[in-house]
């Protein structure tokens, strides 16, 4: 394995740090668009008026920012070319995502609402792999420019990480599907026109398979946003949303009856190895703040960095960034090579050891910058709470951990679903 960076991706990342000195950042100086990343940065994005929703200014800025990426063909880099894509590779996305994430708060790159002006669109990948004739004709161009969207209904109210055990069903009559049930955490459905619901239409609970995804209007009958979720990093785009006889056409079923389950897991390790590599770009960010910090800071007249209660743990803190730097190249190059179920137990060590740093790694920063690192005129408490979130979502480490131990003691096979192959 060559460790030295693609050269194509050495490129692009000089061509992203241009375009963010020349055009990200003047428009985040203007007209005060840097409340919403200074110490005013809760505040401003958040519509406390609105049940706590993202302010419809700051949606707006970061969509101009993608756009303006987009036009500068950044946004696209993970979609293949005849989508206006670069084919861009795991590995790719993951220096790429790091290196964002390591330059801190800014329009360029913002992980509490996956914004980012090298995007992650997940919604596209899903719909280019599995999305019938139809779907893809009326969906594609519309997921790629950004004018629509759909939300995911995976999580249940009580039932949390074990996706199997669904309490949604939905029922055929004739042409036609009806859905009664309840998502919460569904991410994203205070804009989304659509929400992918998955729902049991056949077997028990505790069956991987039986669930089926549906592509249904948030403006169907019986479809009700029961609330909108406050969080530990506001605002909130999580809602409990409920579906009471929901009639949806046979041809919204996305990628098959009975298949939902797996189709949204085929990508779950692509999403866990970029999110692992965010974070430790995130980790990285409030090391060297520190060090940075630690050199300048002269209490009693020396400077901070000469104490080794400031050093060893920031040596701690960077060794494993090392470390795991190490790891999810490796692990992005192997998925490139075969296949991303090849390597699912290493993504989740990626995945959830990331999430850990990064809330070491800020919390390390704030004790270092003192008073200062606990105000908000310093980011670390909003990476913190923020980064505190992925060690819960999408898979908890807990989760991540089992996942792990059933490859080592042989519960699992390094394999992709049952009913999904891998491209």
């Amino acid at each position: 394995m060559d460790f030295d960076i693609p050269e194509d991706v050495t490129t692009l990342l000089k061509r992203l740090d241009s375009f963010i000195d020349e055009v990200i950042r003047p428009l985040e100086q203007t007209d005060d668009n840097v409340r919403f990343f200074d110490h005013r940065r809760e505040d401003a994005r958040t519509d406390w008026e609105r049940d706590g929703l993202p302010n419809v200014a700051w949606e707006a800025l970061l969509a101009k920012a993608k756009r303006l990426a987009d036009d500068a063909g950044f946004y696209r880099y993970p979609f293949p070319k005849q989508y206006g894509g670069m084919d861009g590779t795991n590995l790719g996305m993951a220096i790429i995502r790091e290196h964002l994430a390591a330059k801190g708060l800014g329009l360029h790159n913002d992980l509490q609402n996956e914004h980012s002006i090298v995007g992650n669109n997940i919604g596209l990948l899903l719909m280019l792999e599995y999305g019938t004739k139809e779907q893809k004709a009326e969906w594609i161009n519309d997921l790629a420019e950004g004018r629509r969207g759909f939300a995911f209904g995976i999580t249940e109210p009580d039932h949390g990480s074990d996706a199997t055990h669904m309490e949604t069903r939905a029922v055929r009559e004739g042409d036609e599907w009806i859905i009664n049930g309840e998502k919460t955490w569904n991410t994203g459905i205070h804009t989304a026109k659509y929400d992918m619901v998955m729902a049991r239409v056949s077997g028990e609970a505790g069956d991987g398979s039986g669930i089926t995804a549906f592509l249904t209007p948030m403006d169907s009958p019986g479809v009700k946003i029961e609330e909108m979720l406050w969080t530990f990093n506001m605002p909130t785009d999580h809602g409990r949303v409920s579906f009471t006889n929901v009639r949806v056409p046979h041809a919204s079923i996305f990628g098959g009856e009975g298949r939902g389950l797996q189709v949204v897991q085929h990508f779950f390790n692509e999403n866990r190895i970029r999110q692992a590599a965010s974070s430790l770009g995130a980790s990285q960010f409030c090391i060297d703040e520190s060090v940075t910090y630690a050199r300048a800071r002269k209490p009693f007249g020396k400077p901070l960095a000469g104490n080794q209660g400031i050093q060893f743990p920031l040596v701690e803190l960077q060794t494993q960034c090392e470390m795991l730097r190490a790891l999810i190249h490796k692990t992005a190059w192997l998925m490139d090579k075969n296949g991303a179920f090849s390597v699912s137990d290493k993504v989740s060590m990626c995945n959830y050891w990331a999430n850990r740093l990064c809330c070491e790694a800020a919390d390390r920063a704030m004790q270092v910058h003192g008073g200062l690192g606990y105000s908000r005129h310093k980011p670390f408490e909003h990476i913190y709470r923020h980064h505190r979130r992925y060690r819960i979502t999408e898979g908890s480490e807990e989760i991540q951990m089992r996942r792990v131990a059933g490859y080592m003691f042989g519960y699992m096979q390094q394999r992709a679903p049952k009913g999904v192959e891998e491209s």
